[in-house]
């Protein structure tokens, strides 16, 4: 019963969704209101049904009911709930469901938020995200139907995979990756809503697509700090970035997406950028069903893909097919797409923007060769090539350096022009930075001449940075009397937006200064141990006791029992374990991670002999590390800021003309916040 519900749910939800998209699109193309509303009611009904397609899944996995062939694949009776039931998205055809689930749960909200919104661009928008949702309801129809018959039913499965079921960010990775990846496909909904609807020269469209792209942004920027994370705490190499494809297929959409959101303020504040950020906006939702073939087509090798399915012919059409439409409409739009604006001078905030997307499309290019030139290498040649770590390193770094250098420039620059006398006088302050950060790296006795430019430029962006909130916040302080915790609060709520890209800034500049100190300081040492000796790395002494064992339902855990010395004094205990699963012959290690604010010990148990006399484990020290994972929700946390728009009300109690010297930004300055049209956008 549980499976002909899932599986006569998703065959409705096809059916409704074809004729959702006639609707909507006859509905436009005539006028009539009555067809887009059914078109409306189509979305939710999509949503309902597609809900309960999963939920139905949910309850097979629980229940066990392995006449489900994916419950089958994936199932298992030892398998602890928790990871039972987020076992939904650990493989082929469950994560196709749960894709389809976050596209109808985006399509219900675009359509509930803007269902009041007059003109063409909402209903046309609704069928494109239609068209995308009739795709992946195909799939699921059809080479990744999850709901097949099993036959004959086993009385039990295998369970997911182990690497899967070893960590609880599980839970917490693939939904944000599926929030970001997915959520794309609302801003390219309406790129190509405002192409059919004719409207590329209206604010509203480019303003409702940056806020969807923001939040998109926001939870794919937590996707992969939590990806990195996960690889952190269950690999078990002391690492969390190792340009594996499919990392690189998660990141490449950021970096699109971070282009997008600079150059959209360009064509919002001086009409320039509108071919380049439709472009953008297309490569970016491109980019996300590229990188979900690369991971559940087979083709690449790697820890965090899936095995080889019959769905990859499926996404090279879909990707064509979009190809060629956008391309088309495109050139259909071209007298639309001529900006108005233009370049005054490149001592000004959008020349600071253009040399970001230059740099950001050359880190796009260089990732997306590195990822594919192998495969490209395969299929031409007939030969296996590998495009590893030092590729990456070497190609990227330099433009890492160069993108952290413009995240202090721009906000020391205003738009249009500045004088640049003005522009070295601004630039001052995050220059003596800059030599700072480079004094401090080199005395911490780094050499690596990358690591040194993170530290000089990552130091110069942040006193750029760091210098908007201060000069903003004693601005109130000054004029309003108000407490420096509330004049910063009102200074944010203003102007979100700015303020929130200002956050955003900090965290990456957090974020690039803990990668170069815990790849630069990093020491490490293995050795095999008898009870009662010790390992001496970074100051701490890592003393073997005995090897513990203990089975659990789904597998068997053997753990090395160690205690953590620093200056001769007990600071803690740490249990590196290796799981044994039934269905994988080789050990999946879980190390041991001491977390403080100066940075991670992290210990691995990599060997031990039967009688338990002896254990192998390796001690690494990693300055800084902690602060990735702070750094990615700070630029989460930016995201949120700037998504809420600010309020309308103004209460007036000093000017901005007034408050600041006139060659200073201005800065809002009301008890309650304020803004200007281009600041709510």
């Amino acid at each position: 019963m549980t499976r002909l519900i899932g599986a006569d749910a998703i065959l409705i939800a096809l059916l409704i969704a074809v004729v959702g998209f006639a609707l909507a699109m006859f509905g436009a193309r005539r006028g009539r209101t009555t067809l887009i509303e059914a078109a409306y009611a189509c979305v939710y009904t999509v949503f309902a049904l597609i809900t309960v397609a999963t939920l139905a899944m949910i309850y097979a996995l629980v229940t066990h009911d392995f006449s489900v062939s994916y419950v089958a694949q994936v199932g298992s009776r030892s398998t602890p709930t928790f990871f039972t039931v987020i076992s939904l998205w650990g493989s082929l055809e469950g994560s196709i469901l749960f894709w389809a689930w976050v596209l109808s749960l985006y399509s219900a909200a675009v359509v509930f938020l803007n269902r009041r919104r007059e003109g063409l661009l909402v209903p046309y928008a609704t069928a494109t995200l239609f068209f995308v949702s009739i795709f992946f309801l195909i799939l699921l129809v059809g080479p990744a139907n999850p709901f097949l018959l099993m036959s004959p039913v086993p009385p039990d499965g295998p369970g997911p995979n182990p690497l899967l079921q070893n960590h609880v960010l599980m839970a917490v990775h693939p939904p944000l990756l599926y929030l970001g990846y997915v959520g794309m496909s609302v801003p390219f909904a309406f790129a190509v809503g405002a192409m059919l609807a004719g409207e590329l020269k209206s604010a509203e469209w480019i303003r409702i697509t940056r806020r969807w792209t923001l939040s998109a942004w926001g939870f794919l920027s937590l996707a992969i700090v939590a990806g990195m994370w996960w690889s952190y705490e269950v690999l078990g190499w002391g690492g969390y970035w190792a340009w594996d494809p499919v990392e690189n297929a998660s990141f490449l959409p950021w970096l699109t997406a971070t282009a997008f959101l600079h150059s959209v303020m360009v064509q919002e504040r001086r009409g320039m950028l509108r071919l380049w950020n439709l472009n953008l906006i297309v490569a970016t939702f491109l980019l996300t069903i590229l990188g979900t073939f690369l991971t559940r087509s087979g083709v690449l090798s790697s820890v965090h893909a899936f095995s080889e399915g019959p769905i990859g012919v499926y996404f090279l059409t879909f990707i064509a097919i979009v190809l060629v439409l956008t391309v088309a409409m495109v050139a259909g739009n071209s007298q639309q797409l001529r900006g108005a604006g233009r370049l005054d001078t490149v001592v000004s905030r959008e020349a600071v923007f253009l040399f970001n997307n230059l740099f950001l499309t050359v880190f796009t290019f260089t990732v997306l060769l590195g990822t594919l030139f192998p495969l490209l290498a395969e299929a031409v040649r007939g030969v296996k090539v590998s495009v590893g770590e030092p590729f990456f390193n070497r190609m990227t770094l330099p433009v890492c350096a160069a993108l952290l250098f413009l995240m202090g420039v721009g906000p020391s620059l205003p738009w249009k022009r500045m004088a640049p006398a003005e522009a070295r006088r601004r630039l001052m302050a995050p220059a003596i930075g800059a030599v700072a950060g480079f004094v401090v790296g080199w005395l911490f006795g780094a050499r690596n001449v990358y690591a040194l430019l993170i530290f000089t430029f990552a130091a110069f962006a942040a006193v750029a940075n760091v210098r908007e909130f201060a000069e903003g916040t004693r601005a109130r302080m000054r004029n309003l009397g108000e407490r420096m915790p509330v004049a910063l609060a009102r200074l944010v709520g203003a102007t979100r937006r700015r303020f929130g890209g200002y956050t955003a800034h900090l965290g990456v500049i957090t974020l690039s200064v803990a990668v170069a100190a815990s790849s630069t300081f990093r020491t490490e040492r293995d050795a095999t141990l008898l009870p009662g000796e010790s390992l001496v790395v970074g100051g701490y002494e890592v003393r073997f006791n005995e090897m513990v064992g203990r089975e659990e339902p789904q597998r068997t855990v053997i753990a090395a029992d160690l205690t953590v010395l620093r200056g001769g004094r007990e600071v803690g205990r740490m249990d590196p374990r290796l799981n044994y699963y039934r269905v994988q012959e080789q050990p999946v290690p879980t190390p041991s991670v001491r977390s403080r604010p100066a940075g991670d010990l992290y210990v691995n148990l990599m060997a031990f002999t039967p009688d338990g006399g002896q254990a192998t484990i390796r001690v690494i020290v990693e300055p800084l590390v902690p602060w990735i994972w702070f750094g990615g929700a700070v630029v989460a946390l930016g995201a949120l800021i700037s998504i809420f728009p600010t309020g309308r009300r103004r209460v007036a109690e000093a000017t901005a003309e007034r408050a600041v010297p006139s060659r200073q930004p201005a800065y809002p300055l009301t008890a309650a916040p304020t803004t200007n049209a281009a600041d709510r956008a």
